[in-house]
């Protein structure tokens, strides 16, 4: 198996190491990027950890701008991967709360959604650089996959599926389960559907009212009834709070990479699998991804409560164009304090107005 790293950041590096280190004999990797020197230091600390558990995997690295479709393109069809793996944004939650102090962090953060051409405007670039390869490639995307999927997939460039965010709940979720019921967690499997925000508000032990279904089932035996629901998820943040759940996101991913590339038949969940908002249970089968329903909840309740979660996010809705409408409310956040005025994003002017985004976000981080 072939696959490409658009980018190697903070995320990207820890799901590069767990994928390296889990790698079969002939698996090759390229890792794409600007900063060739960082790249190539931290590809051979990989490489050398590999070799010390007895793997030796073939890995490559290149130098790609992900303002360059053609550039991209043609990196893309020379390598022939089978799998990009991307977590490209032009600014992260991570700078947003580490570049400021918390209070106004805080406030900045309530724009949720509206940040969205930060992620939006490399992620579209690079799956027009995929679609222009006419290759039939997976794509596995990190960054906001809940919000981004569903307006690229209005445009046919939905990545094939996100990875982390809800998906990172579902470990610890079942082993609060199974310490609630005093069962064993292998016997536990659990059905959850619901957008981002849930996963970022159970770090402080409820969902914070964002709609969300939950279907448990022991042994085959649906349990749910059994549960109390609150105090289940109030034990997550010890799990959930911490700056290491990135390699809860990373497991994530090495799941769902083996979901879409192997015969496996498990049911693992997912954010934004085939262009849907919000995260569900999936499994693979012959015609692709399937979105796998507990008994009780149609295909269309599942979407619905993702959908209610994304205008809760600040997406107040999507037109067949690509074109996102933010909320009142969200936009104003960003329009207030750094005075950037975005409530109608067409693609057309993602990348500008991402640019602009960041100009006036370093232009309001230098007065603080």
């Amino acid at each position: 198996m072939k696959i490409l790293f658009a980018g190697l950041g903070n995320l990207s590096s820890q799901v590069f190491d767990l994928f390296v280190l889990r790698a079969k004999p002939g698996d090759q990797f390229l890792v794409a990027g600007r900063n060739q020197a960082y790249i190539q230091e931290r590809c051979r600390w990989t490489h050398s950890a590999a070799l010390h558990l007895g793997k030796s995997i073939h890995v490559d690295t290149t130098s790609m701008d992900v303002w360059n479709i053609d550039q991209m393109s043609h990196i893309i069809s020379a390598f022939q991967p089978d799998v990009i793996f991307s977590s490209m944004a032009m600014l992260s939650a991570t700078s947003v709360s580490r570049q400021i102090p918390d209070a106004l962090s805080q406030q900045l953060q309530k724009a949720q959604g509206a940040w969205m051409p930060i992620t939006l405007a490399p992620l579209y670039k690079l799956m027009q650089a995929v679609q222009q390869t006419r290759r039939k490639i997976i794509v596995l995307n990190a960054a906001a996959p809940d919000n981004l999927h569903p307006v690229l997939a209005k445009v046919g460039l939905a990545p094939t599926s996100g990875i982390g965010n809800l998906a990172n709940t579902i470990s610890p979720l079942r082993q609060a389960i199974a310490t609630q019921l005093h069962q064993s967690v292998e016997h536990i499997q659990i059905f959850f559907f619901a957008h981002a925000d849930v996963s970022q508000m159970l770090r402080s032990g409820t969902t914070g009212g964002v709609p969300f279904h939950l279907t448990a089932f022991s042994r085959g035996e649906d349990i749910t009834s059994q549960l109390d629901i609150p105090a289940l998820f109030r034990t997550l943040p010890l799990t959930l709070k911490h700056e290491y759940t990135q390699l809860l996101t990373a497991a994530t991913a090495a799941t769902i990479l083996e979901t879409l590339t192997t015969e496996n038949s498990a049911i693992t969940h997912a954010p934004g699998p085939d262009g849907l908002p919000g995260t569900y249970p999936i499994q693979r089968k012959a015609q692709g991804i399937e979105v796998i329903l507990p008994p009780g909840l149609t295909r269309e309740e599942a979407i619905r409560i993702n959908q209610d979660g994304l205008r809760m996010n600040g997406i107040e809705s999507i037109a067949d164009d690509g074109t996102v409408h933010f909320s009142e409310k969200h936009a104003a956040v960003l329009q207030n304090m750094l005075g950037y005025d975005c409530k109608r994003l067409p693609l057309s002017e993602v990348e500008n107005r991402a640019h602009e985004l960041l100009t006036k976000y370093n232009a309001f981080i230098s007065r603080h």
